[in-house]
């Protein structure tokens, strides 16, 4: 039976649950739907998750709870930036009506696109929230493996 190792292509179910006051909150899974197909390495999945799989065999079914952070990182106070409405109004789709908790992206100097998730807005500034939605949360990262190649 094939093991999960780095570079292995795997094809697996796989789900993210928030962790809160002894409650699980779904946050995405392929269960209930067409499996995902990753490579381990190649960046398909945050590496702490990635790190999980390695060792499992076809067939395995497991759940890990990762601690605050541990899968996308701390939350960091200074991705937690205000910017001008002109800089937003720019920057943003003038036919979409933002309100808080859409994820709105943005241009970067060197061309690339990053993305933020809108916190608060006025007249004169938006607040945006850069950190990744899933940064500094206990999660539980449940998976089926189905192959290994």
């Amino acid at each position: 039976m094939s093991q999960i190792g780095p570079g292995s292509h795997v094809t697996l179910h796989y789900r993210l649950a928030l962790l809160a006051d002894g409650a699980e909150r779904e946050v995405f899974s392929t269960f209930a739907a067409r499996p995902a197909t990753v490579q381990i390495g190649a960046g398909h999945l945050a590496p702490p998750l990635e790190q999980h799989l390695v060792g499992l065999a076809e067939g395995a079914q497991a759940a890990f709870d990762l601690a605050p952070g541990a899968a996308y990182g701390p939350r960091h106070p200074d991705l937690v930036q205000t910017v001008s409405a002109r800089t937003f109004a720019a920057e943003s789709d003038a036919e979409v009506d933002y309100v808080p908790g859409d994820v709105i992206e943005f241009n970067a100097r060197d061309g690339r696109r990053f993305a933020g998730v809108l916190k608060e807005r006025d007249a004169e500034r938006v607040l945006v929230d850069f950190n990744h939605p899933l940064a500094g949360l206990p999660l539980r990262f449940s998976v089926h493996v189905i192959g290994v190649l």
